[in-house]
């Protein structure tokens, strides 16, 4: 039977702002065997986030990837899921390996990173940092946060960040390294359809070996696979 798919614009809805332009939120349809499914983008949800932008300091201008980098990475996931069921294609698991495939392994990573550094920071006897880093969570990436702490914390104190967050936060920080290695900005993630691509897993072992080593590439790759938000 024939899969027919496309991205629409949804009017019924009230507009949103994305990166400044005032849109209409971007839904996905899928029609198959006579019945149709409707559901929001992944991608639009995820890059219409305030952390997304690119703020240029001075200015109102703040950037991001636009709506038809947007479409197209929908476009590609849907694709995907379709080709790989020929023979046993149905909505439902369509829709349930959208919502696996599509996700942004930075993104589902980040929010238990963050509360590790919000737990670490109380330990460490600062606990406004702690909530500092916690409210601006939702407009600031975890890694740069790190980049930057790394600047204003002590050796002993940043060197024990980095060292408790391999048994204690799940590992985002040489995920979200590894994503800056092979992407670009503004389109910033690393999905989940991406990460199981054995020649992604190939380039992520050779970068765990060299940034690091004391992890264990297949160690960290176990944990990925199998972390659940």
């Amino acid at each position: 039977m024939k899969i027919s798919y496309k991205t629409y614009f949804n009017d019924r809805l009230k507009q949103v702002n994305f990166h400044g332009m005032v849109t209409f939120p971007l839904y996905v349809q899928v029609t198959f065997a006579r019945k149709t499914i409707f559901f929001k983008s992944y991608y639009f949800e995820l890059f219409a986030q305030e952390r997304y932008f690119l703020k240029i300091p001075g200015t109102s201008i703040a950037e991001g990837p636009g709506i038809l980098r947007v479409i197209s990475m929908e476009t590609e996931v849907i694709k995907f899921i379709t080709e790989k069921h020929p023979d046993d294609f149905s909505l439902e698991l369509f829709k349930k390996e959208y919502d696996y495939y599509s996700k942004d392994m930075c993104d589902e990573l980040e929010s238990g990173f963050i509360d590790y550094l919000y737990t670490f920071f109380y330990d460490e006897g600062q606990p406004a940092l702690a909530e500092t880093i916690k409210a601006g969570s939702k407009s600031t990436i975890a890694y740069d946060v790190v980049r930057d702490l790394k600047s204003v914390l002590n050796k002993v104190t940043y060197d024990k960040l980095i060292a408790n967050s391999f048994d204690y936060a799940p590992p985002y920080l040489p995920v979200y390294g590894f994503m800056k290695e092979v992407k670009q900005w503004p389109v910033l993630c690393l999905t989940r359809r991406e990460w199981e691509l054995a020649e992604t897993k190939k380039a992520f072992k050779a970068y765990i070996k060299s940034h690091y080593p004391e992890m264990g590439a297949d160690k960290v790759i176990e944990q990925i696979d199998h972390y659940r938000p």
